[in-house]
């Protein structure tokens, strides 16, 4: 399937079924006054998170969606059927924007999430309701309102806990084939990669994280070179960056180290944000140096480099050191989720201190 991560389309909540004007008519009851039903509430428009899906391809050939309006009311102070919603199934990680405001309308991040993103009209009401006792025959109603309208702009943006990043052919897609069942297309000329992939890792039972490959970058990305940066975004929502390196580039034509700066700088141009989540250094294709060699090859590259922050040595072909590199990752991500666990409730406690403070004062 196609890989679309961006698309426009338009949704059309149903309207609100009108109010019934109607008396009474019944056998030896003359006179019997007003019994016209309310009109229908229209069916709303609901995006539902799927998890299944990681593309929004669907939607380039359905483009127009609309719910079903509302029944009119009729006599004997009969309603009218509600029109019925309809749900829309997302990505996970998609985000919806009005196109005509520029309002973000919300974010479906969650499986089973629903966002509502039109409203259906409320129904109209039938001459029952006017009847007093001055205008015992009320001859009015009112008409249900009309469903919302609007041109939405959808943008996925791929969940996942690990990104990686490297130049075209560093050896992401192999990385992501050997720790995950993902199998993305693997082969010996860069970009191969067209688009994000996704692999879970699994550790053990209940310990695994999501992996996502992008197409490699070039220096003049930010510009438009190579697949440009079209696919960054797809990196924002991690909380991990790894920067695969080629340790001995083919033909000797390129310095690993000066490729990590390349791209570095990229990164900047793209985004400051980004640029500033964790990134780990990642020296791959070890197995193409002689053993005696690796150790002081590396070094090299990382003294070059000036990093300071973690650095692992790995040969994504043969699984040299890949199961110490995903068990480092796997505890992590479970430290800052537990970090985050103790900030939420550190605040949480605040809150509430200072609301108990507050109240005793008054």
């Amino acid at each position: 399937m196609q890989f679309v991560d961006e698309v426009n389309i338009k949704v059309e909540a149903g309207d609100g079924g009108n109010g019934c004007v109607g008396f009474r008519r019944e056998k030896y009851i003359p006179r019997g006054g007003p019994d016209g039903g309310d009109g229908g509430d229209g069916g709303s428009v609901y995006f539902v998170g799927e998890q299944g899906l990681n593309t929004l391809a669907d939607f380039r050939f359905t483009k127009s969606f609309r719910a079903e309006r509302g029944e009119n009311g009729k006599g004997r102070q009969c309603t009218g059927k509600g029109g019925e919603d309809i749900y829309i199934q997302v990505p996970l990680g998609t985000m919806v924007w009005d196109r005509d405001t520029e309002e973000m309308i919300g974010d479906v991040t969650k499986q089973g999430q629903t966002l509502k993103v039109a409203q259906g009209g409320h129904h109209g009401l039938g001459n029952i309701h006017f009847k007093s006792s001055t205008n015992r025959a009320p001859r009015q109603a009112t008409s249900g309102t009309e469903g919302e309208r609007r041109r939405l702009r959808l943008e996925l943006k791929v969940l996942a806990d690990v990104g990686l990043l490297g130049l075209p052919n560093a050896g992401k897609s192999t990385l992501l084939s050997r720790v995950s069942a993902a199998r993305p297309k693997v082969a010996d000329y860069p970009f191969t990669t067209l688009h994000p992939n996704l692999g879970v890792v699994s550790i053990e039972t209940h310990r695994s994280f999501v992996i996502a490959d992008i197409p490699g970058l070039i220096e003049g990305a930010s510009e438009g070179a190579g697949l440009g940066i079209r696919f960054l975004k797809h990196l924002a929502r991690t909380r991990l960056l790894l920067h695969l390196v080629d340790v001995q580039p083919p033909g000797g034509l390129s310095d690993p180290a000066e490729d990590v700066k390349v791209l570095a700088a990229e990164l900047e141009k793209f985004s400051e944000e980004l640029a500033a989540l964790p990134r780990w250094l990642v020296l791959n294709k070890l197995d193409v140096l002689p053993e005696a060699e690796r150790e002081a090859h590396c070094q090299g590259i990382i003294d070059r480099l000036e990093w300071s922050g973690p650095v692992f040595k790995i040969s994504a072909v043969s699984g040299m050191g890949t199961k110490e590199l995903m068990g480092a990752i796997m505890d992590y991500i479970e430290q800052r989720a537990r970090d985050e666990r103790e900030r939420a409730e550190q605040a949480a406690y605040e809150a509430q201190r200072e609301k108990q403070a507050s109240k005793d004062e008054s």
